[in-house]
């Protein structure tokens, strides 16, 4: 019993490391740049700042980038508009 567990047990430390290895380097892809998280922080208006905390950075900063390239933020998943807690009257 105690050989198997020798022999197992370092198994699947080594298959749990590779497994996590690969997470780390999809996360490690997807993370944000510091320059780019300091900018936004400094710079975000309140509707991106929402958008931040509703969808989260990916979003956020796709809002604040098409802002500072003086474009059009698309309506995806708000019924087509820009700020869905604000309904024009």
């Amino acid at each position: 019993m105690t050989a198997w567990l020798s022999i197992l047990v370092p198994l699947l430390v080594m298959f749990f490391a590779l497994g996590m290895e690969r997470v780390e380097a999809r996360m490690r892809e997807s993370t944000v740049r510091q320059d780019e998280l300091d900018d936004f922080l400094e710079r975000a208006q309140p509707d991106e700042v929402n958008t931040l905390f509703r969808s989260g950075i990916a979003r956020a900063l796709e809002r604040f980038r098409v802002r500072n390239r003086g474009g059009k933020v698309s309506s995806r998943g708000h019924g087509g508009l820009e700020n869905p807690d604000r309904v024009a009257s």
